[in-house]
């Protein structure tokens, strides 16, 4: 095709001027309002991004053992990943585990395990992120027990519970009750927060599940930052004053491949949260206003074809992250297409960050692309294209009635097939895939095998044995009393999980509450 007559264009669509000129885009500076720039006027030079890769399989103590060894290997905070019977709120030991226990994750069924999996981590002085979202509150009771029983005060603790629900309804279909009792969950998540652990993040609300589902960029902005809307609206109905909990809010974006347009989602991403945060709900706090985000390199960018590729990808992307401002970062492991990352593979991911962070010079300056004709136009149009997005669902009554329409539904999956008729067509490259195709090398994976199960299951026999059931069932009574009202469930879910009722036995008393959700077909 000549130059003449192709499209440039960004992976969203967004058209690619030949040339950008100085009168294209406003001028402002790091760490001022409205943070297009970076939320601190010297970003890295005062502090390098936490490197928290991703990580979890089979049992606790497979998981305890990784994390060590990651620690060691100069890795910066922890990140949770659960198997899906947890994720889902079932024990081990029920049916619906059966073939999935510690396959995609730990294993967590009771407060005996969370003990196991911070076994010997100084949960004072090391960040933790969970990936947990329905389930989200069980899982941090369990984990601010296990802090109390460290002797960790938990306005001493920091790190970040996912928690975003609604990303789960919109994408990733991970949920179990119906949207509105699940946001009662999160928000009593977020005043508890307010009240008792000033430093832990009781949200991260996520975009990037949105983009793996097969989002653009504008929409993966445009749906996370109007449920991040959601979120502080519940807020502020529950009571709490917005520069109450505001500050302790963060968001979790993907970093996808096209290098340009995802530093400008996340340029665009503060500017807009400044001004809604501002001008929408009345934040005063400076700290209310700035926009703090984790990322991750995409999984859905990564081939199994010439897995040794996924390495170039993974660092092209973390670099956008990087140049974009990220407060955190998780580097995908070359062989994910295929397995959980091995502990070969998920050292090279690590020390993909750590070559970006000290050889790469990029952290050097705050914004390295600032004035960049191209990033700073891009910037505006993704925050005007995203703005749209928000208005039109702000029309339909916010982000709940909107779910219940199918409507952020159907846009990803109209942009999903887009994008794959792209590749099947040839009209995208992806190297390896349907261009510069090779024979491929074989690649040495993680397997997890049924003994997780087992394991798994015998600690739960034996727990039920031990432990005062007559105290079991008095909390688990007591939490059901609390859901059908409205008193806040977190002192009541303590209580359960102190009493080593399972993950399992908590999510069913709610379940009972609360009834479960079937997503309807929206054509």
């Amino acid at each position: 095709m000549k130059t003449a007559e192709r499209q440039f264009t960004t992976i969203s669509g967004v058209p690619i001027k030949p040339l950008y000129g100085p009168g294209d885009y406003p001028a402002d500076s790091p760490g001022e309002f409205p943070y297009t720039r970076g939320i601190h006027a010297d970003m890295y030079r005062g502090k390098l991004w936490t490197m928290r890769q991703f990580s979890g399989f089979g049992t606790p103590e497979e998981t305890n053992r990784r994390y060590h060894y990651l620690l060691q290997q100069g890795q910066t905070g922890l990140s949770v990943a659960f198997d899906l019977p947890t994720l889902m709120g079932y024990d081990a030991d029920h049916a619906l585990a059966a073939g999935e226990t510690g396959k995609c994750g730990a294993s967590i069924c009771s407060l005996e395990d969370m003990e196991i999996l911070f076994a010997g981590i100084p949960l004072a002085d090391v960040t933790v992120s969970m990936t947990v979202n329905s389930p989200a509150a069980v899982l941090w009771a369990m984990y601010l027990a296990v802090a109390e029983r460290q002797g960790a005060g938990w306005d001493r603790i920091s790190g970040t519970l996912q928690n975003d629900i609604l990303k789960e309804y919109i994408a990733q279909k991970e949920y179990i009750f119906p949207p509105r009792p699940s946001m009662r969950l999160v928000t009593d998540t977020i005043e508890f927060a307010a009240r008792h652990t000033p430093r832990f993040n009781p949200i991260s609300i996520s975009g990037y599940h949105i983009r793996e589902a097969g989002s653009t960029a504008v929409q993966e902005l445009a749906f996370t930052l109007r449920d991040g809307f959601e979120y502080v609206e519940w807020a502020l109905q529950r009571g709490l004053a917005i520069d109450e909990f505001a500050p302790r809010l963060s968001f979790f974006f993907n970093a996808h491949s096209d290098f340009f347009e995802e530093i400008a989602k996340y340029r665009a991403a503060r500017r807009m949260w400044a001004h809604a945060m501002r001008d929408r709900y009345g934040a005063r706090q400076e700290r209310s206003l700035k926009l703090r985000f984790h990322a991750q390199t995409a999984g859905c960018s990564l081939t199994w074809q010439q897995p040794y590729n996924n390495v170039v990808r993974t660092a092209v992307e973390a670099m956008a992250a990087v140049m974009g401002g990220a407060q955190s970062l998780h580097t995908n492991s070359l062989d994910e297409a295929y397995a959980l990352p091995s502990e070969q593979a998920v050292t090279i991911a690590l020390r993909t960050q750590q070559i970006l962070a000290h050889e790469s010079g990029i952290a050097n300056t705050p914004d390295p692309l600032g004035g960049s004709y191209l990033v700073e136009t891009l910037t505006l149009e993704t925050e005007r294209a995203a703005g749209v997005y928000i208005q039109t669902i702000d029309r339909m009554g916010g982000m709940i009635a909107a779910v219940e329409a199918g409507y952020p539904q159907s846009e990803i999956a109209s942009a999903s097939y887009r994008y794959q008729r792209e590749v099947e067509t040839g009209a995208r490259v992806v190297v390896g895939v349907n261009r510069f195709q090779s024979e491929d090398q074989p690649i040495e994976l993680l397997r997890v095998d049924d003994s997780a199960a087992a394991h798994q299951c015998q600690k739960l026999a034996s727990l039920r044995a031990r432990r005062s059931n007559q105290r079991v069932a008095a909390a688990l009574d007591a939490l059901r009393r609390a859901a059908e009202g409205a008193e806040n469930t977190m002192p009541h879910l303590l209580e359960a999980v102190k009493a080593y009722a399972t993950l399992g036995e908590i999510c069913d008393a709610l379940r009972g509450v609360f009834g479960t959700y079937t997503e309807t077909a929206h054509l």
